[in-house]
């Protein structure tokens, strides 16, 4: 039977990235109707980069589809081969509260070492939760 505490961190991941969303929709919205720009001259991602000022949402829930990709099919493994442990849950929780952080850096001030420091931070905890997870398979 599949332990289903490990698929709350991934309800949670969903989460941030259902709210990084909504923030730069409202935001690009709000762009589009405060400098008169038709929707249509943001049409690609070079139009926007020239139209656009306020890139931090989008960029950030662009970087939501690169790490946690790997992130759900980790959680995936651990439900799949009987591996939620203190130490999976663990992990995918500080990967969680890692991107959470990076999240709000990236979608606020935008320090680019702090937001490098925590996308760092939580790739190495992703990359730890891989290599714990291939350890309990393989040995």
């Amino acid at each position: 039977m599949i332990d289903a505490e490990i698929f709350k961190p991934a309800f949670a991941m969903a989460g941030l990235t259902f709210i990084v969303f909504v923030r730069m929709y409202w935001l690009r919205l709000a762009e589009l109707h405060r400098g008169g720009i038709a929707a249509q001259a943001v049409a690609t991602s070079q139009e926007s980069a020239r139209l656009l000022t306020d890139t931090r949402a989008s960029d950030n829930f662009r970087n939501l589809f690169e790490l946690p990709v790997l992130f759900y099919a980790a959680l995936c493994v651990a439900a799949i081969t009987g591996l939620v442990t203190p130490v999976s849950l663990g992990l995918a929780w500080t990967f969680v509260v890692l991107r959470v952080l990076h999240s709000l850096v990236h979608c606020t001030y935008n320090r680019v070492i702090h937001r490098f420091l925590l996308y760092v931070a939580g790739a190495f905890v992703l990359f730890a939760l891989w290599g714990w997870l291939a350890w309990q398979v393989l040995r």
